[in-house]
């Protein structure tokens, strides 16, 4: 994509960039200026503490006003904001648009991590009445946050955005890949993401067509997507939001996609929502999406919502409040495809070029520790040391239970005292998983101390439970495994 194809030109956007960075228009600046009740004021939309704190409408206050707060101001006092872009630039760029007597934002202009800044279309709820552009370009919304945290943040040569929007998941893949691809079925998306690549001095190959359909061909050690994954009947009206294809496809077209995308250890991860069919088992659907592809796949749930409340969301998101016939249209279509429930989750798949590659389809709804991407390495570390072992290389290995495990125990009282019923093992970190287990489970978790082989654990709880060793070491051996997968023990090296 042509570098000029942008909201300014080159020299508007040094001109933009040096007004924001004289002024201390940054994350930093402003929380420095607002002070943290303020800051965390404007975090909920209540601007009131800001705008008291910004009235002398020095250059970083009416940025703070015009970007942050929404506010109309006189165009005298923006000109000496902006400068030394000119007026006539940020108007002619859409960065300002004249409103009443003054000037208010035209678009989204954020300030994001250290030092960064992205671009993208006011929201919907910061023009209340006004329809959403077909091509309307999303911010940095939840969504956005999920990918952003999910992602393996390790160095590789190339990296993929589908589906780029404002440029924000090509902003952090810049930071651990040396070439960065981004793709978006809008040319007006890409003219956002071009503009963000320059404001913040990064150059990226901008591609436009519809997913991979601009890189076929072409193989990649990391891709990311938020692509428009909203499940409906295929209706188009918002390009960030649907993706023409009848309920949850897109997913399964990712999925497809992905072995052709990635090089030999490449990893791709996408936010996708699926479909909750009555009498089906949602993760059996999801699981069939990558019968065939030869990837490793770990599929993880992280929200449930109803369709009437998937419906207003997405009614919601765009504005659509008012019309009750889409909503209809669209629950109707929910009806008959016997829909009773949207789930919403993070893919994450990886070609490791084996014969039986791992895909685990599960939820994963409880509190995390972040960063998420890091889990999702660690998972894929953990079922590389697995595969490379049969039961005879787990038997021999030693293992340590993880740092801070948790043992939860539920007791009933009884004539003899309490009697216990259930007991949970708990990871207070990480992904916080909880087991339920048995006695003999609890026994050889207990007893990994990292000392002994497995194999010699195994033997000492075979004598104090009388139970034949093989037999024992044969059972054995899948529960090490799934312990190990969860992180709930981890191998010691040698």
């Amino acid at each position: 994509m042509d570098r000029h194809d942008m909201l300014l030109s080159p020299a508007g956007v040094d001109a933009l960039r040096t007004a924001l960075t004289r002024a201390r228009f940054t994350a930093n600046g402003i929380a420095d200026r607002l002070g943290p009740q303020a800051t965390g004021a404007v975090a909920r939309n209540d601007y009131r503490a800001a705008l008291r704190a910004t009235e002398d409408r020095d250059p970083l206050g009416t940025l703070i006003r015009v970007f942050i707060c929404d506010q109309t101001e006189p165009e005298p006092v923006v000109a000496a904001a902006l400068a030394p872009l000119t007026v006539e630039e940020a108007l002619a760029g859409g960065l300002v648009e004249r409103h009443g007597e003054g000037l208010r934002a035209g678009v989204d202009l954020e300030p994001y991590g250290d030092d960064w800044f992205v671009l993208a279309d006011v929201p919907a709820s910061a023009r209340p009445g006004r329809p959403l552009h077909a091509e309307h370009v999303l911010g940095i919304g939840g969504a956005t946050q999920t990918l952003i945290g999910a992602t393996v943040r390790r160095p590789v040569e190339t990296a993929l955005d589908l589906g780029t929007g404002s440029g924000v998941q090509a902003l952090h893949l810049s930071t651990h890949a040396r070439r960065v691809t981004a793709t978006d079925v809008s040319e007006r998306a890409l003219r956002f993401a071009a503009t963000t690549a320059a404001l913040n001095g990064q150059d990226w190959e901008l591609l436009r067509g519809d997913l991979v359909a601009p890189v076929a061909g072409r193989r990649f050690d990391l891709v990311v997507s938020n692509p428009p994954f909203v499940v409906g009947p295929g209706t188009t009206t918002h390009v960030y939001r649907d993706s023409g294809r009848v309920g949850d496809a897109i997913g399964a077209e990712l999925a497809a996609a992905a072995p052709h995308l990635l090089t030999e250890g490449g990893t791709m991860q996408y936010l996708a929502n699926w479909v909750h069919v009555t009498g089906e088992d949602w993760a059996e659907r999801v699981t069939g999406w990558f019968a065939g592809t030869g990837l490793d796949a770990w599929v993880i749930q992280r929200e449930v919502a109803d369709p009437m409340a998937y419906v207003n969301l997405w009614l919601t998101d765009v504005g659509e409040v008012a019309d009750p016939q889409r909503m209809a249209a669209w629950l109707d279509w929910f009806d008959a495809h016997k829909v009773e429930a949207v789930g919403f989750g993070i893919v994450s798949l990886r070609r490791a070029g084996h014969d039986e590659p791992v895909v685990r389809v599960e939820d994963l709804r409880q509190r995390v520790e972040p960063p998420l991407g890091d889990r999702v390495g660690e998972w894929f570390d953990r079922q590389d040391w697995l595969r490379a072992r049969d039961t005879d290389g787990l038997l021999a290995a030693r293992y340590r239970a993880a740092d801070e495990l948790q043992l939860r125990q539920e007791a009933t009282m009884g004539e003899e005292g309490w009697a216990v019923d259930r007991q949970v093992l708990a990871m207070p970190r990480g992904l916080r998983w909880s087991e339920e287990i048995d006695p003999l489970v609890l026994a050889l978790v207990g007893g990994a101390d990292g000392r002994l082989p497995l194999r010699d654990q195994l033997a000492l709880l075979a004598a104090a439970h009388d139970v034949a060793p093989e037999e024992l070491a044969e059972a054995a051996g899948p529960i090490v495994a799934h312990l190990v997968e969860r992180g709930i023990v981890e191998p010691v090296a040698d």
